[in-house]
């Protein structure tokens, strides 16, 4: 990889993607490499998590390095001490910082004073390792990216960002269904679009998830509300009603669409209850692939 740290899928080109799938597949056939021996990530994590710190612990540990959980509390990033100060400090004494945090600023600052790689884990604008994960498991489903179309019904939040433009930078088309004023922002809508136009891949914006989901090879969803927008509970939750994946609405799809969620779920609101568990339901693939892509991604961001 070019850059020193993933902090946006912007970070990566469409070579430097197509490197890491394929890494992310052989790590799949095999699990086990020598890339980190002898090397240390420190694993901060200010929001909770399931798949994200598991996949991350185990490719540490698999590819022979040894990982550090530092929880919000025991960090305190900007509040107990300077973030500046986290990242000189982490600097001399780990290989890899991953960070899962509430504020993309966060990760700028934190990356601008380290001089070791730092890995977005998570934050509110992007997920750049859930999307790479994602481009893996619908290029093992299709054997490729070529005439593939990603329909992604619901809220416009860091998933579908990320998600929107890795598929602009690899040629894959996306759409997505959103109620007014949930759609993802108008100037991200531009960089997506921009990449769009270099490969030749599509990118549009509704509000109707059947239109969406007409001649989609794979249907997404993600939660309505996410981390840190329990206040807006009541009103999302009316705004996204019409806008849930049930079978009805993979009724209209093809035999062969894919259906994925990166977790976790919530039964009777982003989807149907026992949704997970459809023929077409691909979603424990693609948290699996959260571990293959990581070790890919860890791997090349060492050296």
């Amino acid at each position: 990889m070019k850059s020193k740290h993933l902090l946006s899928i912007t970070d990566v080109s469409p070579e430097e993607i197509a490197d890491l799938i394929k890494s992310g597949l052989y790590f799949k056939e095999s699990p086990f490499g020598s890339d980190l021996i002898g090397k240390s990530a420190a694993l901060i994590f200010e929001k909770p998590s399931l798949r994200t710190k598991v996949s991350f612990d185990v490719a540490v540990n698999q590819l022979g390095g040894h990982s550090i959980y530092l929880s919000k509390d025991e960090i305190g990033l900007g509040t107990r001490e300077p973030i500046s100060d986290v990242a000189r400090v982490l600097s001399r004494l780990v290989d890899i910082i991953i960070l899962r945090t509430f504020s993309q600023d966060n990760l700028r600052d934190l990356s601008e004073y380290s001089s070791v790689p730092v890995i977005n884990a998570l934050s509110d604008q992007e997920h750049p390792c859930q999307a790479l994960a994602d481009l893996l498991t619908i290029y093992e489903k299709f054997s490729g990216f070529k005439n593939v179309k990603i329909a992604y019904i619901g809220d416009g939040n860091n998933v579908a960002v990320s998600l929107a433009l890795a598929a602009a930078t690899v040629g894959v088309d996306f759409v997505i269904a959103s109620p007014p004023g949930y759609s993802i922002s108008r100037n991200v809508a531009e960089e997506i679009n921009k990449r769009s136009l270099q490969s030749n891949a599509s990118f549009s914006i509704t509000s109707d998830p059947l239109e969406a989901i007409s001649g989609a090879n794979v249907v997404y969803t993600d939660v309505w509300i996410s981390m840190g927008q329990e206040q807006e509970s009541n009103d999302r939750l009316k705004k996204f009603s019409g806008f849930q994946v049930n079978e009805s609405l993979l009724s209209n799809t093809d035999s062969s669409t894919i259906f994925m969620h990166p977790l976790p779920a919530h039964n009777e609101q982003e989807i149907s209850k026992g949704l997970l568990e459809h023929p077409k339901s691909v979603v424990f693939d693609q948290a699996e692939n959260r571990l293959h892509i990581q070790k890919a991604i860890l791997a090349n961001i060492i050296h």
